[in-house]
């Protein structure tokens, strides 16, 4: 490919978006698989569920460190490169003899996605015009949202009607379309990160508001997923839906999760830190609102598909926030920055699901609402206070 062809943002955004679409997959797939891995390879369910919270684990810590790791490198190399390792994760996963081994193919494709959302963050702000970066990385996050509505549906009922080992062939498969969208869309000719070593971390977390972010990014969805993780039993056993009804509105709700990521990249474009509260905000209280319609058929419905709406929309700004404060007070670590917001998310994810767990086995399923909307009503404030101590400086 011409080095010197001029960029296309809209198929760069198509090449990362496909790929988003298999890392999304891969990253919840096999929470519709456990029962299968549990009849197949004779573990318990608690440690079949490794098989999602190790995958946190590797992303948490993989994003960063690979992003050292790959720094040197040309950014659509580090791409081709997180697509090959992602490929040959799953590989490992489709083929494993053991638990063991499916859990090293599991952690391998988790160092594939850390990189690669923390790169791909960075790619897309940058190749489009700086009014429409927040709209930029909401495109590429919509591979993700897609991904929750198509791909992991399909990849669990590919492991039902077959085997669990086919849904991960199933992966491997987008993988491979992946790496070629990249090889044919994404020219050679991207922007080239500055090196960076494990020391930036340091001046990344040592600044006060990129800290800030990444507090807020792990309170937030942290929150969210307090709820989330265990949205199927409150479905099930309070607002009354069948197995059959229960697929149908999660169909749904990945919809509204698509809809709300595309809504809240437009709204993050000029003003991220205030679109940032104000979704958190509304998203508190939608966390009321299922609380208060916990025992409601319809209604109850209508607060869930509402987080729906709300869950991701401040993807796209958080990581935007991320990039913009990088680019200001550390521009030597625009990628590390990236990276460690990554990580933020899935440290959300994984105390999210702690914490609920907590929460089910002391006070009940009920309750889960109201300690997700503690969570949530914790990172608005913090981003209130900020926007507040930044309006008196003007």
């Amino acid at each position: 490919m011409d080095q010197t062809r001029k960029i296309n943002p809209a198929l760069t955004l198509l090449a990362l978006a496909i790929s988003a679409f298999g890392i999304g997959s891969t990253e919840f797939i096999s929470v519709g698989l456990l029962p299968l891995i549990v009849s197949d390879l004779g573990v318990t369910l608690s440690n079949a569920s490794l098989t999602v919270s190790l995958y946190a684990i590797g992303v948490t810590i993989g994003a960063p460190v690979m992003t050292v790791l790959t720094s040197k490198f040309s950014r659509k190399n580090v791409l081709l490169l997180v697509m090959v390792v992602f490929i040959i994760g799953n590989l490992i996963a489709a083929l494993s003899p053991t638990f063991t081994i499916l859990l090293v193919g599991r952690v391998v494709s988790a160092l594939a996605h850390g990189v690669f959302m923390s790169i791909a963050s960075v790619i897309a702000a940058d190749v489009v015009a700086p009014n429409k970066r927040g709209s930029a990385i909401a495109l590429m996050f919509t591979g993700l949202t897609v991904a929750t509505v198509t791909g992991v549906p399909l990849g669990t009922f590919i492991g039902q009607a077959t085997q669990w080992r086919y849904s991960f062939i199933f992966i491997v498969l987008i993988g491979v379309i992946a790496l070629i969208a990249t090889l044919l869309l994404v020219p050679k000719n991207l922007s080239k990160g500055a090196a960076i070593s494990l020391g930036d971390i340091g001046k990344v977390l040592s600044n006060f508001r990129l800290l800030l972010v990444l507090l807020i990014t792990a309170l937030g969805y942290g929150g969210i997923f307090v709820v989330y993780t265990y949205i199927s039993p409150v479905l099930k056993e309070f607002m009354g839906y069948s197995d059959s009804a229960i697929v149908l509105i999660l169909v749904i709700y990945g919809v509204m999760v698509a809809i709300g990521n595309t809504i809240g990249g437009r709204l993050s474009n000029n003003r991220p830190l205030r679109a940032v509260f104000f979704v958190f905000i509304l998203t508190a209280f939608n966390m009321l609102l299922i609380l208060a319609f916990l025992n409601f058929h319809l209604l109850g419905l209508f607060a869930v598909l509402l987080m729906g709406l709300f869950s991701f929309m401040n993807v796209a700004g958080l990581q935007l926030l991320a990039v913009q404060l990088a680019e200001k007070y550390v521009p030597n670590a625009i990628a590390m920055a990236s990276a460690l917001n990554i990580s933020a998310f899935n440290i959300g994810i994984a105390l999210g699901s702690y914490i609920g767990g907590r929460v089910i086995t002391t006070v009940g399923l009920q309750w889960t609402p109201l300690f997700g909307f503690i969570m949530v009503f914790i990172a608005a404030i913090i981003t209130l206070i900020w926007l507040l101590v930044d309006r008196e400086k003007k």
